[in-house]
């Protein structure tokens, strides 16, 4: 039996290594005799890789931008992929999902999806069966990859660092491992203690993700005001604009008239002396009084004016009612 029925394959990608010797590996091969059969091939047919099932699956969404990207400027990092054969020596139930086959990818698992849905033909690889050594192993290499992409989703971070604890037995040993400090680990495993309607809430981006942190520790029945707290802490209800109240005169009193110029004082002569000047007319004061309320002009009046002439106001406007 073949190599390539025993692993599942078909008898092309098991010759799949040829794929990706060049026109110029196999000119130099033939003038030195280096061999070219059995050196791990550098491209090979999209059908002949198949996704990791250790994989986060809410990983392989939002593909677009990057199917356009491999399309425009092609594949710039090879994908890293270990054997068939090794990664079931490794993992023998871990066969659901590989088909036929003859590659695991174990890193860059959004690149062959995007690739997928770009229509490529072929990509390039990396092979390592070193990277097949454990369920941990791989998990690992898809969240380190998840930690260091900036667009990673919080709460799919969460569940990745969950599993690692389920594997590892505590939070230390994968911070450890994930050269973090435990602090930042138990920060984010802490979006899992949240309600489910708050988790919700933070995949969609309504609860920011710090704050969300910090509502995980408490009590989940104390959970949901805090949230609210918080909501509104960063989107304040809008509040109208108060616009400054019109002034009026008290009592409306027209403007004083103009004091009349004194008369001029005529040379001495022995005619009679001159008449005194008229007095000036006192000037009528004034008040300013803000209309914001009833309670405000009640005080400015018995503030400003005597209290016969309050008396007087009072009955000047209960006539008018």
């Amino acid at each position: 039996m073949s190599k390539a029925d025993k692993l599942g394959v078909s008898a092309s990608f098991a010759r799949a290594q040829p794929v990706g010797v060049s026109s110029r590996r196999a000119a130099i091969a033939e003038a030195t005799g280096a061999p070219t059969s059995g050196v791990a091939p550098s491209e090979v047919p999209i059908e002949a890789l198949a996704h990791n099932p250790f994989n986060l699956r809410e990983d392989l969404t939002e593909l677009d931008e990057l199917a356009q990207s491999l399309v425009s400027r092609g594949q710039l990092q090879p994908l890293a992929v270990a054997t068939r054969m090794a990664f079931m020596e490794a993992h023998p139930g871990q066969t659901d999902g590989l088909g036929r086959a003859p590659y695991v990818v174990i890193d860059g698992n959004r690149r062959l999806a995007a690739a997928q849905l770009a229509g490529l033909k072929t990509m390039h690889i990396h092979v390592n069966d070193a990277l097949s050594a454990s369920a941990a192993d791989i998990l690992e290499s898809a969240l380190i990859a998840n930690v260091h992409r900036v667009d990673v989703a919080p709460m799919d971070q969460a569940r990745a660092l969950q599993e690692l604890v389920e594997v590892h037995g505590s939070q230390a040993q994968v911070a450890k491992r994930l050269g973090k400090t435990g602090a930042w680990v138990s920060q984010r495993l802490a979006l899992l203690n949240l309600t489910p309607s708050l988790q919700e809430k933070v995949d969609t981006g309504e609860l920011k993700v710090e704050p969300a942190r910090r509502i995980g520790r408490l009590p989940q029945e104390h959970q949901e005001a805090a949230a609210d707290e918080s909501l509104n802490a960063v989107n304040p209800p809008r509040q109208r604009t108060h616009t400054p109240p019109p002034t009026v005169n008290a009592v409306n009193a027209p403007a004083p008239a103009p004091a009349p110029a004194p008369r001029p004082t005529p040379p001495p002569a022995p005619a009679p002396a001159p008449a005194p000047a008229e007095p000036t007319a006192p000037a009528t004061p004034r008040i300013t009084i803000a209309t914001d309320s009833p309670e405000t002009i009640a005080d400015a009046l018995t503030a400003h004016l005597t209290p016969d002439d309050l008396k007087a106001v009072t009955e000047l406007l209960m006539l008018r009612l």
